[in-house]
């Protein structure tokens, strides 16, 4: 197999800039989406009645409870993080074409498949790699729930050291 259709299921110890080529694919491990999580999200951070009550929300457009949008961004960044284990995080530079195409409900399982789609060194921090990929999150049927493309900052390789000494 080619490495640019190298499709990763394992998680690495760390991963760094370095160990990315463009059109590596990883798939994170399933999360399945809990009802009470839905409406604590939405009593926080987006107070609307689909995403509160189970009851008002069956009298809804949705014919029930559903995830907020953002709770789903929110989920699919906690599997993005998880699957990509980058040794020193990553630096979120902005997200484009966030869309919501089917709803998330409770005892949904979610997967995000992540592609990288560009690399380059930073120009302006030599230490760091700037990564262009796109995320996009799944349910248990297949159904697309959430599809983004978005950049981040991530750390580069210390010179001299290899995957094996950052295991």
């Amino acid at each position: 197999m080619p490495h640019e259709s190298c499709l990763t299921i394992f998680k690495m110890q760390k991963r760094y800039f370095d160990d990315l080529k463009v059109g590596d694919r990883f798939i994170s491990e399933p999360l399945e989406v809990k009802g009470k999580e839905v409406i604590e999200f939405a009593h926080e951070f987006d107070p609307q009645r689909f995403h509160l009550n189970r009851k008002s929300a069956k009298r809804k457009i949705f014919k029930g409870l559903i995830a907020s949008g953002w709770h789903t961004a929110a989920m699919t960044m906690r599997l993005f993080v998880e699957t990509l284990n980058f040794g020193e995080g990553a630096i979120g530079l902005g997200v484009d074409k966030l869309r919501w195409p089917n709803v998330v409900r409770p005892g949904d399982v979610l997967t995000v498949e992540t592609k990288i789609l560009h690399l380059r060194p930073s120009r302006s921090r030599p230490n760091y790699g700037i990564i262009r990929l796109r995320n996009v999150t799944t349910n248990q049927r297949g159904e697309t729930v959430q599809t983004m493309l978005a950049s981040a900052m991530v750390r580069r390789r210390a010179r001299g050291r290899t995957r094996q000494q950052d295991h």
